[in-house]
């Protein structure tokens, strides 16, 4: 007879399972991340030989009755845009990031405008007391009682409140905190995540009910757990930001009901999380007038495009290495660029130390910035001024050329709604767009024509 009980290896990271210890994991080549667990062989036998309830039986893609799903606004357009146009109903949505971040507050505020629309929703608290949640609940505003809280961690218990209360929406923070009596790890571990993210799965798509689950990032600012756990629910969204800055990017990173490449921006104040409706506004205030190695790009987040100040500062350095640094892009790429600067029009900068930043904190690796990046740091090491009124997009290629970019029309429409006056961008961009009044409108076909444009 097969053990009731037999322990293995789990990795934390990937949730790779092995017999036995090893020191570097075979799925995801961390080290020192196996963790000896157990695991109810016998339980997971029985639920095996499990008959079905129902009669399954295959069914054509001809008979299945195919409509537009009904979503459920959140009272954030931010958000809504994320999700794809709001809640989809029986979708099971994971919300991660860094502590104290703002994801219990923005649930909790999502509660709020869904019990004020009159759908019931049910908040379970695995890490807060009922008082602790009243606290904060106080300082984000007035409450309906179609909010109902529940303090637990048992999720048997939860589900059968689930099935009595049958709520239109729950949120359960977190799943970290979550155990299962079938499985004998402790809560938190790979068993007891996997499992216990099965079990909302199945209330979701069984009952019909929306599931928000909140999930905790490792280091590396990815959700602690298997990877298998992004691939069972619908949705995955990153709160990002630093926690000592006040606004906060919500990224959809995977979604079944909409675009994965659009972004939500909001800003902590004391009454909870805001929405900025204009981020590029807020990105650019406070942009210095007058100085060299400044210059404003536009990128493009999803459908949104983003106004944003890349700043450079090039100095002569007094070391045998030069010090390089990026801070909101790629280093590599900001290293890319710097050499080909040096090799197609001679400018001289291994000898310089080379600080790049992308202003108000936010994080950028979209090709487009290339060329801001590069006329930044042209402007800092030749003390050229660009006009405030001058916005830039383009991708450099290796032999000095500025290549197209997606979505130019967009970009350009945006700079002339916040009143730019010139537009630097690649000339196969500038033939392909239609005439946009009050804008100037520069083609570049490599960098040295860039060069020029900011020379005149």
């Amino acid at each position: 007879m097969a053990k009731a009980k037999t322990s293995a290896f789990f990795c934390q990271n990937c949730g790779y399972e092995s017999v036995k210890w090893m020191g570097q994991c075979p799925g995801c080549k961390e080290w020192n991340t196996f963790v000896e667990e157990l695991v109810d062989r016998k339980a997971l036998s029985a639920s095996g030989k499990r008959k079905p309830a129902v009669e399954t039986k295959p069914v054509p893609l001809s008979a299945i009755q195919a409509s537009d799903e009904e979503r459920v606004s959140t009272g954030f357009p931010e958000l809504d845009r994320v999700l794809g146009g709001g809640i989809v109903k029986g979708s099971l949505v994971l919300v991660g990031g860094d502590p104290g971040i703002g994801k219990s507050t923005l649930l909790l505020q999502v509660c709020r405008n869904l019990s004020g629309q009159g759908h019931s929703v049910l908040y379970v608290s695995g890490e807060e007391s009922l008082r602790q949640i009243k606290l904060r609940a106080q300082r984000i505003g007035a409450f309906t009682d179609d909010l109902q809280l529940l303090c637990e961690t048992n999720l048997d218990l939860i589900r059968e409140v689930i099935e009595r209360q049958k709520p239109e929406i729950v949120v359960v923070d977190s799943i970290q905190t979550m155990y299962n009596d079938s499985v004998g790890s402790a809560p938190g571990s790979v068993s007891q995540v996997r499992e216990s993210t099965g079990v909302l799965m199945q209330i979701a798509k069984g009952m019909g009910i929306s599931v928000f689950i909140v999930g905790h990032v490792t280091k590396e600012g990815v959700v602690a757990g298997p990877r298998v756990l992004e691939h069972m629910v619908d949705t995955v969204l990153y709160f990002e930001g630093d926690r000592y800055e006040s606004y906060r990017i919500l990224r959809g990173v995977k979604n079944r009901f909409g675009s994965t490449n659009e972004i939500g921006v909001f800003e902590m104040r004391s009454e909870g999380l805001a929405e900025v409706e204009n981020p590029s506004e807020y990105m650019l205030s406070g942009k210095p007038k007058d100085a060299s190695g400044s210059v404003v790009a536009c990128s493009i987040e999803g459908t949104r495009p983003i106004l944003l100040e890349i700043q450079a500062l090039i100095c002569h350095s007094y070391f045998n290495n030069p010090r390089r640094t990026a801070t909101g892009t790629d280093f590599n790429r900001v290293n890319l660029l710097m050499a080909v600067l040096e090799k197609r029009i001679g400018m001289q900068l291994s000898d310089c130390d080379a600080y790049v930043n992308i202003a108000g904190g936010i994080r950028m690796n979209e090709p487009a910035i290339d060329l801001g990046i590069v006329l930044a740091i042209m402007s800092s090491k030749l003390d050229l001024i660009i006009d405030d009124r001058t916005i830039c997009f383009g991708e450099i290629g290796l032999s000095g050329e500025v290549r197209g970019v997606a979505m130019a029309e967009q970009r350009v429409a945006e700079a002339a709604k916040l009143g730019f006056e010139t537009c630097i961008l690649p000339e196969v961009s500038r033939s392909s767009l239609s005439n946009i009044k009050g804008i100037r409108l520069i083609g570049v076909s490599n960098v040295r024509e860039a060069l020029e444009a900011i020379q005149e």
